[in-house]
């Protein structure tokens, strides 16, 4: 049994990294707003390039760090200042994926929005939109995945780093589906 457990989960992950975008399907499409799920700089540079190219109204940084704040980001990016004050907002409280898309769903609906584009790392995406898709179900989500240069998507399993890193993710992408359907066989029954 533990035999066959191990084989399907390490079946899984060869699929879970197969899968995994490799490039940005969408770039131009215009949405109501762009979410940046924060941990690597890039993210965020990439969330103020697209805000700048008027793909979005408004941009959310969620899950900054508590030591983030606009000099900061302004400095990362070196971008126009003007964009700072109008069009950036920057959630502190989320710690997670999960918080991620709480402090997602809240700004979505407080600002009326109906689209939004996803800018997070490519290993980190599917179970991004997972949350995010749980969380505001009725809003249309654009992946834009980063593509961090330190994750070698290709020969995966000759890099331990990658191989490590996509056995965690494939792991939480996991949890995150499966709560995701027991949430909604749930209140499926419930209705």
């Amino acid at each position: 049994m533990v035999f066959v457990a191990g084989t399907a989960w390490f079946g899984g992950l060869v699929w879970f990294s197969a899968s995994l975008p490799r490039g940005i399907d969408d770039p131009y499409t215009v949405t109501d707003g762009i979410v940046v799920l924060t941990g690597g700089t890039e993210r965020i540079e990439t969330g103020v390039l697209l805000l700048e190219a008027r793909r979005a109204r408004k941009l959310l940084l969620s899950g900054a760090g508590v030591g983030w704040h606009r000099d900061g980001i302004e400095e990362i990016s070196g971008r126009i200042p003007e964009l700072f004050s109008c069009c950036i907002v920057i959630d502190h409280e989320a710690k997670d994926t999960v918080g991620n898309a709480t402090a997602t769903a809240k700004w979505v609906h407080k600002e009326g929005y109906k689209s939004i584009r996803v800018v997070t790392a490519n290993y980190h995406m599917p179970r991004s939109l997972i949350e995010l898709g749980y969380a505001i179900p009725r809003i249309q989500l654009i992946p834009h995945p980063v593509m961090p240069g330190h994750v070698h998507l290709d020969n995966w399993w000759l890099w331990p780093g990658t191989a490590s890193l996509l056995a965690r993710e494939y792991s939480k992408f996991l949890v995150s589906f499966f709560r995701a359907e027991l949430r909604l066989t749930f209140e499926n029954t419930k209705s």
